[in-house]
């Protein structure tokens, strides 16, 4: 699972180094695409329940599932965020990253950075004994001392030999709470994080899910294993 998450991490930075004012996402899914050819490696999403591109980009409003298109051109002030993983040895690895397009706004970096460090404070509690209900509390905390709306339609999930297993990763909860982790589990964690309202909408194209407020939407995500020893982040 970590050359899988080794894989996940080299594609998502590359596909950040093509994000810029101008570029479209396709051109974004193109430069994933010719990256795993070389590499000889499998997408993990493209043809899962039928999802057609090996990236997810979702821009602004858009929360997940967005779907890469000539049609979508990136805009300065944009943010996108760009979810992919990978199927190595038949094992998966899965992250996320929501990339600024040039110069944002205050609102929305802060938007960005909060987003980014509730991640890395679900991580900070996953240890044996730590429960579900510890990481989610963690979560939360972040995002609503920083005023913005986690995301309760989506959730992280566990991972492994499939894209999505038991448990799912809720990104609220209460601490204390829920099933305790144990070393050997692999979880994906990944909060979808919304500046105004949680709700979502998925749109007519059965993928693309929206703030339904509108509001800008950010989505970090790593692929996490439990160990003796806490956390480790197998794609960093």
């Amino acid at each position: 699972m970590r050359r899988a998450g080794r894989v996940v991490r080299e594609v998502l930075e590359l596909v950040r180094g093509h994000v810029k004012p101008g570029a479209t996402t396709l051109d974004l899914e193109k430069a994933a695409e010719a990256r795993l050819a070389q590499l000889g490696v499998k997408a993990a999403f493209k043809g899962y329940h039928g999802f057609p591109c090996v990236l997810c980009t979702s821009i602004n409003s858009e929360v997940v599932h967005g779907i890469p298109s000539s049609k979508r051109v990136l805009k300065e002030g944009d943010i996108v965020s760009v979810d992919f993983g990978v199927v190595v040895d038949g094992y998966y690895g899965d992250a996320a990253i929501t990339v600024p397009v040039g110069r944002i706004d205050a609102d929305t970096a802060r938007l960005l950075a909060a987003t980014e460090a509730s991640l890395q404070a679900g991580i900070a509690v996953v240890k044996p004994g730590a429960t579900l209900g510890d990481v989610g509390a963690a979560v939360q905390g972040v995002v609503e001392r920083e005023g913005f709306s986690v995301v309760r339609d989506f959730v992280g999930h566990g991972i492994g030999a499939q894209m999505h297993e038991d448990p799912q990763v809720p990104n609220f909860g209460e601490a204390g709470r829920g099933m305790k982790l144990r070393a050997g589990m692999v979880i994906a964690i990944e909060p979808m994080v919304n500046a105004g309202r949680p709700d979502v909408m998925v749109l007519d194209d059965g993928w693309t899910a929206v703030a339904k407020d509108g509001s800008m939407s950010a989505h970090f995500e790593h692929t996490v294993a439990v160990t003796a020893s806490g956390a480790r982040v197998l794609t960093e």
